[in-house]
Parts: C-alpha cells; sequence; structure tokens
C-alpha cells in the first residue's frame, strides 16, 4: 500500500465534486476544490479552516446537524492541505486520515444509502 499526498487530494477531490452539487452551502466546498487543485494554495488552508470554523460554529448555535458534518468535512479539508504545504504550526498530523470518513459520514447525512467507491483510493 502506498500512500501519497496526490492520494488524498485526488480522493479529496471527488468527494468535493460531489458534494458541491449536492450541498445548499457550496461556497468553501469550492474554495477547497479550487485550493486542493493548486499546490501552491495549499499554504492558504489555514486561513480558509478559520472561516469554516465561524460557520462551524453558527451550526452548532442552531443544531443543524447537516451543516454540521459539512463543516466537519470542509475543516479536515483545509487542515489536511495546509498540512500538506509543510509550513509552520501545522494542524494535528492525523488530519489527512480524517478527510475520507468524514467525508462519508456527510454523504450519509446526505442521504447516500450505498456510499460508493473512491476510485483514488482504489490506487492506495
Amino acid at each position: 500500500m502506498r500512500n501519497h499526498p496526490t492520494d488524498i487530494i485526488s480522493a479529496m477531490l471527488e468527494m468535493l465534486a460531489v458534494f458541491e452539487n449536492t450541498c445548499e452551502d457550496g461556497d468553501t466546498l469550492r474554495r477547497l476544490s479550487a485550493m486542493a487543485s493548486n499546490r501552491s494554495a495549499w499554504r492558504e488552508g489555514h486561513a480558509l479552516f478559520q472561516e469554516i470554523r465561524q460557520k462551524t460554529l453558527k451550526a452548532e448555535k442552531c443544531r443543524d446537524e447537516l451543516a454540521l458534518a459539512q463543516y466537519a468535512f470542509e475543516e479536515i479539508c483545509a487542515k489536511t492541505l495546509y498540512n500538506l504545504s509543510h509550513s509552520p504550526a501545522p494542524f494535528d498530523a492525523d488530519s489527512a486520515f480524517w478527510v475520507v470518513p468524514l467525508g462519508v459520514e456527510l454523504g450519509r447525512r446526505l442521504g447516500f444509502t450505498k456510499p460508493s467507491q473512491i476510485t483514488s483510493l482504489l490506487r492506495m
């Protein structure tokens, strides 16, 4: 099993593409897609994480479980991109590990009954 940053980026981009077309709030999903596609933008993940965190706090106040699942996925994507930039003060080292599980949880909350295989992960 190989483990390379491009594997998690490919998986992330696949999930982001699905969720951009499914979630009501697609703004940060689109921004994450653009960021994930541009290695030089990965270091901006920290700032985007901060923006998403504000959405998370609002969703917590409203007890919006779907929004909380979406923003948890978005936050972990932003953290992972930042960490992959090898910038100072990284987020938790296991951030990339959580991209797929949180993506699956968001899909479940969106009503996907059978998680589809993420083709980029099949190569791992």
